[in-house]
């Protein structure tokens, strides 16, 4: 049979693109991805790969150096890159998104200043909406900025910032009460602030603090952050879209595509645990004969199978649908929560199936069995998912009583 999660109506240019980053992935992530893992290291071969590979510009307009594809044909090759290792995906994500920010919202300055050097992988992109004290209720973000004559000054503290220490541009969403007076709706009272750094940790630039890498269960290698903001001064040009107040939704429209991404790093996930789960069924014996002819085990191949490719017909939908210029925060929502929820499962499954060694870390399924619960919290939690899904399907059914 073909390999599941197919996608018709691709161009050769898509299919060729896509052919190449999963020759890659097969030679040059999975046979070192569990050892990196382990040791919690940054895998800089590989994303030397992915640079020489031009997937930095991937989603960038060629006019700026980049290969100008689409939302589709990158969030299929994040399904590759994360069936390889999920952390790896991680590292080109907040790339994108910012990049993708800057794209749609940034002024022409900021354009032509950032997107060649991005595309080329020379600058690396991070962005930061999350603090200590918040999780998805962006609305209550206490970081502040204050105009100071050409600049604002910027102070407060920035939490799960994922590429925080490697990248070299971070879009950071503040308060900025200029020119909004008091009872203006959070949301409206919000920037997205480029700020520009040396890679590293410790005091990367003056006011700007790096503290060092989150220590976490799974999601290794990736450096995940805190960021540190005490009397930073941001040049006024350096406001994304050079008008205050935009941030929010600004950042919104980011994370819509980050949950396609998520979205698709859980297809990647879920396809890599099923791979894993049907080969070890053939080749584990028990009562004379291979685990996967006793029924029990068939029915979990079927039900991890079919989970594998429902999540990726959302998230293929999804993608089209934001690529063909239309509001997708439903698709997107659903393809999130689907996808994360079910590749938990068909993790879990691929789990039972090893048995006892699926306990080990000799074994790839224990990295995944780690890696699969930050997508159910990444770019918005299960429960947000269904709250933004809940009030669409409302606008979509509202009853005319």
């Amino acid at each position: 049979m073909a390999r599941l999660a197919q996608t018709a109506g691709l161009t050769d240019v898509q299919q060729e693109i896509l052919s190449t980053v999963r020759d890659f992935v097969d030679k040059e992530i999975i046979p070192v991805a569990t050892g990196l893992e382990h040791r919690d290291e940054y895998p800089q071969q590989i994303v030397d790969g992915l640079r020489e590979l031009g997937l930095f510009g991937l989603t960038i307009p060629e006019e700026y150096g980049g290969l100008g594809e689409s939302l589709l044909t990158y969030a299929l090759c994040v399904e590759e890159i994360a069936r390889g290792w999920m952390s790896v995906s991680g590292i080109i994500n907040t790339h994108f998104i910012v990049a993708y920010m800057l794209k749609q919202h940034g002024t022409q300055e900021q354009k032509d200043h950032f997107l060649p050097r991005m595309a080329a992988g020379d600058v690396r992109g991070a962005f930061s909406m999350s603090e200590p004290g918040l999780g998805s209720d962006v609305s209550a973000i206490t970081s502040k900025a204050v105009r100071d004559g050409d600049e604002y000054v910027l102070n407060g503290q920035k939490m799960w910032l994922t590429n925080g220490g490697t990248s070299s541009l971070v879009a950071v969403l503040v308060r900025s009460d200029e020119g909004h007076p008091e009872g203006t709706a959070p949301h409206r009272s919000m920037t997205t602030f480029l700020v520009e750094k040396e890679p590293g940790f410790g005091e990367v630039r003056p006011g700007l603090t790096v503290p060092g890498k989150i220590d976490k269960m799974g999601y290794k290698g990736v450096d995940t952050t805190e960021l540190i903001m005490d009397g930073l001064r941001v040049p006024a040009d350096r406001v994304l879209g050079g008008v205050t107040g935009r941030g929010f939704y600004q950042m919104m429209d980011g994370v819509e595509v980050g949950r396609v991404n998520v979205a698709a790093r859980g297809c990647g996930v879920a396809q890599r645990a099923f791979e894993l789960g049907v080969r070890y069924a053939q080749q584990r014996h028990t009562f004379g004969r291979p685990i996967a002819q006793h029924q029990a085990i068939q029915f979990k191949l079927a039900e991890m199978a079919t989970k594998v490719e429902a999540a990726h017909a959302m998230m293929v939908n999804a993608a089209r649908k934001k690529d063909s210029g239309e509001r997708n925060d439903l698709e997107a929502g659903m393809a999130k929560y689907l996808a994360s929820e079910y590749c938990k499962e068909v993790v879990e499954d691929a789990f039972r199936i090893h048995g006892g060694y699926g306990f080990s870390k000799e074994y790839e399924i224990e990295r995944l069995y780690r890696e699969a619960p930050m997508l159910l919290i990444g770019e918005g939690t299960a429960e947000i998912q269904k709250m933004i899904i809940g009030r669409r399907l409302l606008e979509e059914y509202r009853f005319q009583g």
